[in-house]
């Protein structure tokens, strides 16, 4: 590499200028639907350190938790259920199951059950384990992508809002009786239509239904597809004013490739994607975003077949074309999206004005605790940028000894297998005036974050 040929770009950084909070907490993972396996402790420990306050997961029928009338059993779940609550968050659980003796046809388009009062006493048992006794689940999602059913990982079809509507309601009171506090919410829509939103919004707004959150999911490479998603919930949701429930994206992720081969799950244009698409997310106004997801898993069909009508989908896209979009493998090593989400904690509570000349490539920049000043690169290759030098300009610090960290996701491996500890590329003890000035490098399909801390003692 001739570094000197390169061509080279400027940053400003102004960490006097405050413009906000920065809420990167809103941006959390989630898991789940593919097999009933607990997380791992080496996944469990990982996710930890993301220090995630809410964590979206499903509750799928393979855990069969009702296998007959009056008969529960939460023994496979009670161990999933505490390995998500050893990652540190509360869980937003999204409800999928669905009991032979309460749904005997194996038939997605039938979703409501053959006797709602047992239906209910379940729902009501599984609230009172996991948000009142075990104090685990605080936001109870109704449903997965029930617009295309099994397709969706869910044995629910259901594709006309009012008609969701019926099952929400149904399912949201014994959750509500049970426990007062917990936020309910839905429809976790595959595709979002604003019609779907705001024919459901209205219905729960005129007959004064608990709705404290909207969901949908959205897989794809351009920032653009969330920015409208989040202006047509928004609109959506007109009805309530300013008191509009919070928007949660629960599932989210890079497009869907066309091959599935092991190389691509390292491949770093995919966490550019991943960290482009959360900026532009969090700065539309969505309430929270969860990525999908933290461990890829194998599917064992027999879980599914009991009531999926074509177990198969699941068979395919787990186990013959698997998406690889865990944040750690089926053998639980890491990959590099991880790190992005290891960046965010690092970057600092409060976004500052920041200036780049090369409008192919995102930069935001941070302060954080001890006068800690940090600015985040995203380099797409798409985008057309390719391999630069970037000069970054920092004013308005503290003058004094400082330590300069440059952390970045590219095509190597620099972490830590074991500590799950990301290496910086460069670390080297600085003495910075009020205005300081350095440069890095910024390949293309990168993402970097420059740190500068208070040095040691």
């Amino acid at each position: 590499m001739n570094f000197n040929a390169l061509p080279i770009d400027e940053i400003q950084v102004f960490a006097d200028r405050k413009t906000g909070p920065f809420e990167w907490w809103r941006c959390s993972v989630g898991h789940g639907g593919v097999n009933s396996l607990p997380l791992p402790e080496k996944v469990r420990m990982g996710i930890k350190k993301l220090s995630p306050r809410l964590v979206r997961i499903f509750i799928q029928e393979f855990f069969f938790v009702y296998p007959d009338h009056g008969v529960y059993d939460f023994a496979k779940l009670d161990e999933y259920m505490d390995s998500i609550a050893a990652t540190g968050g509360k869980v937003v659980a999204s409800i999928c199951i669905k009991p032979k003796c309460l749904y005997p046809a194996t038939d997605q388009s039938v979703f409501m059950p053959n006797n709602v009062e047992e239906w209910q006493a379940l729902i009501s048992r599984m609230v009172q384990r996991y948000s009142v006794e075990r104090k685990i689940v605080t936001h109870w999602e109704i449903g997965n992508e029930t617009d295309i059913g099994e397709w969706g990982g869910c044995p629910y079809l259901i594709k006309d809002p009012a008609d969701y509507y019926k099952y929400y309601v149904m399912t949201i009171k014994p959750i509500l009786e049970t426990y007062p506090n917990a936020k309910v919410g839905g429809p976790a829509l595959a595709v979002l239509t604003e019609e779907f939103i705001r024919v459901f919004a209205e219905l729960c707004y005129k007959e004064n239904t608990q709705l404290d959150f909207v969901t949908w999911h959205r897989y794809t490479d351009n920032p653009q597809d969330h920015i409208q998603d989040i202006e047509k919930a928004l609109r959506g949701l007109e009805c309530y004013g300013e008191n509009r429930p919070e928007i949660m994206i629960t599932e989210m992720s890079k497009i869907f490739d066309k091959v599935s081969v092991e190389e691509l799950a390292f491949h770093p244009a995919r966490t550019a994607i991943i960290a482009e698409n959360l900026f532009a997310a969090l700065e539309h106004h969505i309430d929270w975003t969860f990525y999908y997801h933290i461990w890829d898993q194998c599917n064992f069909p027999p879980e599914f077949e009991p009531f999926y009508a074509d177990p198969y989908i699941m068979q395919k896209h787990w186990n013959e074309i698997p998406h690889r979009f865990g944040l750690f493998g089926v053998n639980e090593e890491v990959r590099p999206a991880y790190f992005l989400y290891r960046m965010l904690t690092m970057a600092g509570d409060t976004t500052v004005e920041s200036a780049c000349t090369n409008e192919a490539l995102l930069a935001r920049a941070f302060t954080g605790s001890n006068d800690a000043v940090s600015v985040m690169v995203i380099n797409r290759g798409d985008k057309g940028a390719g391999d630069r030098i970037l000069t970054v300009k920092f004013n308005g610090l503290r003058p004094g000894i400082r330590m300069l960290k440059n952390y970045r996701i590219d095509g190597r491996k620099t972490w830590d297998e074991d500590t799950l500890e990301l290496y910086p590329v460069e670390k080297r003890k600085v003495y910075t005036e009020e205005t300081f000035m350095c440069q890095i490098y910024c390949p293309a399909d990168s993402v970097s974050l420059l740190c500068i801390d208070q040095a040691a003692n």
